[in-house]
């Protein structure tokens, strides 16, 4: 038997199934009720808050066959069963990714004037909206105006502000938000009775923080703990361990460095997790997580001190999240919060640079592929191919970069200017392995692939020269005083 994600099992079938956005399913159940749907809707807000699952209900309460238009949906007719299994006839979902040109939705506008075939309504629903072209937001704009009666078009996106006002102003717009902690701990609860599974409240709690209340990632996380321990009661600590949550007792470690303002260690105890293998970044958000939770529980800490060493942390890690050593997210976090000279700071990293330099070289030795980057650039676009078979949507992402350059096991790749976004997803963890597994698939070995923009300000390698000193020198805005 094919196995099925818990977060397709228990997708809603209908609107009373939703966990969150109460006032949002009362105005669209209100409006299948009295049969007053509009032509067009604008769905925003973050991935995996409902935004797709709320247009599949859409499009069913339009189509029930038992019930009519309804904000009942029966889940038993022919429509509504199609409609859960993804194949109903009339509706239509579209990737604006993978669909992004004028081409695509000229199609699309000859489609919409054939009759549906066993619905009331043909709903389109065009989902990462933003993403098309300016022509094709121009050709679907043309279609906003004037569709015929028998359609109803669903956008949804998570970036509103890409989206043309003129399309924006003939939709009828509802903004998604995260998930509350109740709102989620109740679905987790709901499904872990269901599964028979008997976990407890904190492990909810911190299954809803690593997920940042998008309800799919919290389900696919609850799912991954669910799986480590099969058959078990599942417990806080166990949760920890499954989801490679950073010990509380690094945290207690480094808020003592942090207390006594010393700097130097904190970098030692920054080198040393990196080492292990502990993403610096992850352990930062973390530890501000951290002090979030000992200012809620009435602990000594200053409420102003706790703020502050927060806000640090977030600061720095907005200004450096292209930056590939996250040591140095740490570094300039340990100075912000313990305020020491400038000076003081530069000539602890410099020692520490010392070390790093030493052990880089060692690496690009150790990383030799002997691969040409004309070997890559050759095989290019069946490299595409195969990453698209695993995902379609990085089809279209990856067809904007080009091969930029080989640097022992690194290979860089460049997008242009305007296609940060495709940068930015393929950064992501979860389609970056794809493509790096493909790569180990075509050249058997193991290649570390950087994104760029063009004209973004190369990053600069680690050296004696400057190297992390010119980057805190460039984040003070200072210089150095011999």
């Amino acid at each position: 038997m094919e196995h099925i994600t818990l977060y397709r099992k228990y997708r809603p079938k209908g609107f009373e199934e939703v966990a969150g956005e109460k006032e949002i399913i009362t105005t669209i159940k209100n409006s299948l009720r009295e049969n007053r749907v509009s032509h067009a809707y604008l769905f925003t807000g973050p991935r995996g808050v409902g935004k797709t699952t709320t247009a599949r209900l859409i499009a069913k309460g339009l189509n029930c066959l038992t019930n009519g238009v309804t904000d009942e949906p029966c889940n038993t007719c022919d429509n509504c069963l199609a409609i859960d299994k993804g194949n109903f006839i009339d509706l239509n979902e579209i990737d604006a990714a993978s669909n992004r040109g004028i081409d695509e939705i000229r199609a699309l506008k000859d489609k919409i004037n054939y009759q549906p075939v066993n619905g009331r309504k043909k709903v389109y629903i065009i989902d990462e909206v933003h993403m098309l072209t300016k022509e094709a937001f121009n050709a679907l704009l043309k279609t906003l105006e004037e569709p015929p009666s028998h359609v109803v078009f669903i956008l949804a996106t998570t970036e509103p502000d890409k989206i043309l006002d003129t399309i924006i102003s003939r939709c009828q717009r509802y903004d998604f938000t995260f998930f509350s902690l109740t709102e989620m701990s109740g679905k987790l609860r709901e499904i872990a009775d269901a599964e028979g599974v008997i976990i407890d409240n904190d492990s909810l709690k911190l299954i809803y923080e690593k997920s940042g209340g998008s309800m799919r990632d919290g389900i696919s996380v609850f799912e991954k703990v669910m799986s480590y321990y099969f058959n078990e009661e599942i417990t806080y600590e166990k949760t920890e361990k499954a989801l490679g949550v950073i010990p509380k007792n690094k945290l207690l470690e480094f808020e003592v460095i942090v207390n006594n303002n010393d700097i130097k260690d904190g970098m030692i105890f920054l080198d040393k997790l990196w080492e292990v293998g502990i993403d610096i970044e992850d352990f930062l958000r973390d530890f501000a997580y951290f002090i979030k939770n000992k200012l809620l529980n009435n602990s000594d800490m200053p409420v102003i001190r706790g703020i502050a060493i927060i806000e640090k942390i977030f600061e720095v890690i907005n200004k450096f999240k292209y930056e590939e050593d996250k040591r140095l997210l740490g570094y300039l976090i340990l100075y912000k919060i313990v305020e020491l000279p400038k000076e003081e700071v530069v000539q602890t990293i410099k020692y520490i640079e010392k070390e790093i330099v030493k052990k880089e070289v060692v690496e690009e030795t150790e990383n030799d592929i002997n691969i040409s980057i004309n070997e890559i650039k050759t095989k290019w676009k069946d490299i595409r191919d195969k990453v698209s078979r695993k995902k379609i949507a990085l089809k279209a992402f990856l067809y904007e970069a080009s091969v930029s350059k080989l640097s022992g096991n690194k290979l860089y790749l460049m997008f242009p200017k305007d296609y940060s976004y495709h940068k930015e997803m393929m950064e992501k963890r979860e389609t970056n392995d794809i493509l790096e597994a493909v790569l180990v698939e075509v050249f058997g070995k193991e290649i570390k692939v950087i994104y760029e923009l063009e004209g973004q300000k190369e990053k600069k390698h680690v050296n004696t020269d400057g190297g992390l000193v010119d980057k805190v020198k460039d984040f003070f805005d200072g210089e150095i005083i011999k």
